[in-house]
């Protein structure tokens, strides 16, 4: 027990197999090995492939090109709507494969296309190149969207960790320089605010998936080192100076995350500010959990429930 919660029993297995694996910590590495070995422990818990009506990976025309994968879904009707995914990954690694199996249940219980964006990775690419990414993403989106046989008219965001930092950062944006903005926000656990660090950051810094000198690494490689940029609402949207008029959000975090708290704040932010805003914390649960889909039954069951939530989002009256 500990801050009023017991961790699930599987995630107490979960992270005792990963301890036994003795994997080095991700700060220990270069980014080129971090990544290679992610994509290795993404493979092991990736599970058996969820289906869906189409998937075709694509090359997105904006400055500089990304690429991108379409998951379009099985169902009848339409045009469906869009979820314009961004991965998790610290902004350091991730990639459309990583986060396959997420983007095949949102699209499959969602009944939304899925366009998931392999935006630019730091420290390669720091600060704000996954920004202008994003952006540019949800843009393409928009001017492609009937040509995805999709909806133009419902395209939302969505993201994990660093991607729910930009989907986040993406849906201030787009509300302000002219749009067109999503109709949805969809963050999973996301990082808000790089200037402070709340009770949950010292709670769960060490034995919770999610390190300190992990997350640590991270901000070096995204904003560099002794930056100015942690106050940047395009790095901390909870730091925008109006949170008002912008599209609906579900904001879910886990109960043994460092990030939950700084996620939690930017729901209430929301939420004052006239936005709606659904916070939903999963009990028992570390950050990272939608990756484990694959394999846990208990967070396949809290995906599936995000993507209903996402299907009753866009079938809302805007």
């Amino acid at each position: 027990m500990l801050d009023g919660d017991t961790l699930a029993p599987e995630v107490q297995l979960g992270l005792a197999m990963l301890e036994r694996r003795n994997e080095p910590r991700p700060e220990t590495q270069t980014p080129a090995e971090a990544r290679r070995r992610r994509r290795q422990l993404m493979e092991i818990y990736a599970g058996k492939p969820t289906a869906v009506g189409s998937v075709a990976d694509l090359e997105l025309d904006t400055a500089p090109p990304l690429r991108g994968r379409h998951y379009a879904p099985a169902e009848m009707g339409g045009p469906h709507p869009v979820l314009v995914y961004y991965h998790g990954g610290g902004f350091t690694y991730g990639d459309l494969d990583t986060h396959d199996a997420v983007c095949r249940i949102l699209c499959r219980h969602s009944g939304a296309h899925v366009l998931a964006i392999d935006y630019r990775l730091a420290p390669e690419h720091p600060f704000p190149a996954a920004v202008d990414d994003a952006r540019a993403a949800l843009a393409w989106a928009y001017a492609n969207a009937a040509d995805l046989g999709a909806d133009p008219h419902r395209i939302g965001v969505a993201g994990d960790s660093a991607g729910g930092n930009l989907a986040a950062v993406v849906a201030q944006l787009a509300a302000h320089d002219g749009g067109p903005a999503p109709v949805l926000q969809v963050l999973i656990y996301p990082v808000t605010d790089f200037s402070e660090r709340r009770p949950s950051r010292q709670l769960f810094s060490e034995g919770f998936l999610l390190t300190d000198a992990e997350m640590d690494w991270f901000e070096a490689n995204y904003l560099g080192a002794g930056s100015s940029h942690q106050s940047d609402p395009r790095a901390s949207p909870l730091l925008a100076a109006d949170l008002a008029g912008l599209a609906p959000a579900l904001v879910v975090t886990a109960a043994f995350d460092p990030l939950r708290d700084e996620g939690e704040a930017y729901a209430r932010a929301l939420g004052n500010a006239g936005t709606p805003a659904t916070l939903r914390r999963i009990p028992g649960f570390v950050h990272g959990f939608i990756s484990a889909a694959g394999v846990s039954r208990s967070s396949r069951d809290v995906l599936v429930e995000i993507a209903g939530a996402t299907r009753a989002m866009f079938a809302a009256p805007r």
